[in-house]
């Protein structure tokens, strides 16, 4: 059975164990959508799912989807390859190299779920347009920097367009797609796309700054950018699904802006101070009462930014606590490997980022078998399974690194078993995440999807490296033994992690189709 998102066979078939057939076929192959559904003494609204569209449609909203969804996350991983060449080029101090670093992960965790509301409200193409051109003019700055203000400046900026962006790729599937098989093989090309653009960061980054120069790793985003946006302009046909009616919710915006880029600076302060120290304390507590104000406002907003109803879906707020804590393991997987392959064995970027591979394989196999063991299995079970792979591969990477380690011997089997694993579970726990909100209101869930997945994978890699720090003893220069020890206690730590992600499976519903789908009254 082909994986290939279909815009012909949208709800067709026999579901993908959450739920049923989201609709009907003519004797004309088209989809003809199911009737909404409407509990009892309530009147009847508008059908609030997505309809399929023309074919071209469908592609154009997969293609934008995906390619976007591939510049944000490469841009996550190929930066850090180029970091020892831009601290040579700019003269950067420590403390500049941090922040060229922070300033993108912070506007990026901060501006999530603003970006994915604006999409309602404003309509998915326009948002869709803005951010990937503020984006790609912040990475021809970047590029171009000539000071370390103004790389640090850029990177910020590239930050926000890609909160924007990256709400936007999710929520431009599930509205275009209804709830079922199409929807689901769209979001696993989504997710396989998307996390091979983190397996191909660190070789992308190695041969443009070893071959050409650092500014390339951010140049290159330009002319890919210029050729997205004409396929957004011209493939792209949006259909009134905005809800321009209501206001933005500026007050929430910015106490959640605030809350969650506090809590990811505090997070990522964790690298160079203690869990007490005032300087991770003051951002975590801040973050956490900021958050506390949040919730506080929304409660009470008439056109909240997050309608806190959402979170009351079964669906939508176990899929994000699984997504949470499922992803402080996965984003140990390319970390720590990469720094293993370069500080332990000793490999160039460029043979480190060839290693990987094979993990960027396992993973694009895992996402695109997954809609086809969903139709069989269901989602909750389809979830559990990839957990319990992952956490193998974890386990297994964490007992064969040592400093005599080989490609075939020590990355190789872990690699794949992991990404595999990964692959299998994003895939399942995406479209649980997104079952059940109204259409008007994809955008917000596709933010809430992605700030778990940023915030898991900050508080992993924060805890892992602690993890690393406590294993590898303190000293000017760790042997590679010892940097070897540390590392592969923190894969056991990450097998331990994704171990309780699958104990938390049964969170999910059992079933959530489009018979549940909120009206979005």
């Amino acid at each position: 059975m082909s994986t290939t998102p279909s815009p012909s066979i949208p709800g067709a078939g026999a579901g993908n164990g959450t739920g049923g057939d989201a609709g009907s076929r003519s004797a004309s192959g088209t989809v003809v959508a199911a009737e909404t559904r409407h509990a009892p003494g309530h009147a009847a609204g508008p059908d609030t799912r997505p309809r399929p569209g023309p074919a071209s449609r469908a592609w154009a909203v997969v293609l934008a989807s995906s390619i976007g969804q591939f510049l944000v996350v490469l841009d996550v991983s190929v930066v850090n390859v180029a970091l020892p060449s831009m601290r040579e080029g700019l003269a950067l101090s420590g403390t500049a190299l941090q922040w060229v670093v922070n300033a993108y992960a912070l506007t990026f965790a901060g501006f999530l779920l603003l970006g994915g509301r604006a999409a309602d409200l404003f309509g998915r193409k326009p948002v869709y347009l803005a951010g990937l051109g503020l984006f790609t003019a912040a990475s021809l700055v970047g590029g171009l920097a000539q000071t370390a203000e103004m790389l640090v400046a850029a990177r910020a900026a590239q930050g926000i367009g890609a909160a924007v962006l990256a709400p936007v790729t999710l929520s431009l599937l599930t509205s275009t797609f209804p709830e079922g098989p199409a929807r689901t093989r769209a979001i696993a090309t989504w997710t396989a796309v998307g996390t091979a653009g983190g397996a191909a960061g660190g070789l992308v980054g190695g041969v443009l700054t070893d071959l050409l120069s650092w500014r390339w790793v951010l140049l290159v985003n330009a002319p890919v950018g210029a050729l997205v946006v004409a396929v957004v302009v011209f493939g792209l046909r949006e259909r009134g699904e905005r809800d321009g009616r209501r206001g933005l919710d500026l007050p929430g915006a910015a106490l959640v802006t605030v809350g969650v880029a506090a809590l990811a600076y505090g997070v990522g302060q964790t690298e160079s101070h203690s869990w007490t120290a005032a300087g991770v304390v003051a951002p975590l507590a801040g973050g956490l009462l900021a958050l506390a104000a949040f919730v506080a406002v929304e409660a009470r907003s008439a056109a909240p930014l997050v309608p806190l109803r959402l979170v009351r879906l079964r669906a939508v707020a176990a899929g994000n606590v699984v997504t949470l804590v499922a992803m402080t393991g996965a984003f140990a997987m390319w970390y720590f490997l990469s720094l293993y392959m370069q500080n332990v064995l000793g490999y160039s970027a460029i043979r480190a980022g060839l290693c990987f591979l094979p993990h960027t394989a396992a993973v694009i196999a895992g996402s695109k078998a997954a809609p086809w063991l969903m139709n069989r299995f269901g989602t909750r079970l389809m979830v559990a399974a990839g957990g319990v792979v992952a956490t193998a591969g974890f386990a297994w990477q964490g007992l064969v690194l040592t400093a005599e380690g080989t490609f075939w011997g020590s990355l190789l089997g872990p690699g794949v078993l992991m990404a595999g694993g990964i692959g299998l579970l994003m895939t399942p726990l995406t479209d649980a995440a997104t079952t059940g909100a109204a259409v008007r209101e994809a955008g917000v869930v596709a933010g809430l999807v992605n700030t778990s997945r940023q915030i898991g994978g900050a508080l992993g890699l924060a805890v892992l490296g602690a993890v690393v720090a406590a294993t590898a003893p303190h000293g000017a220069r760790p042997s590679p033994g010892e940097l070897a020890d540390g590392y592969a206690a923190a894969y056991l730590a990450a097998a331990a992690l994704t171990a309780l992600s699958v104990l938390l499976v049964g969170l999910l519903p059992r079933a959530a189709g489009p018979a549940r789908a909120v009206s979005g009254k």
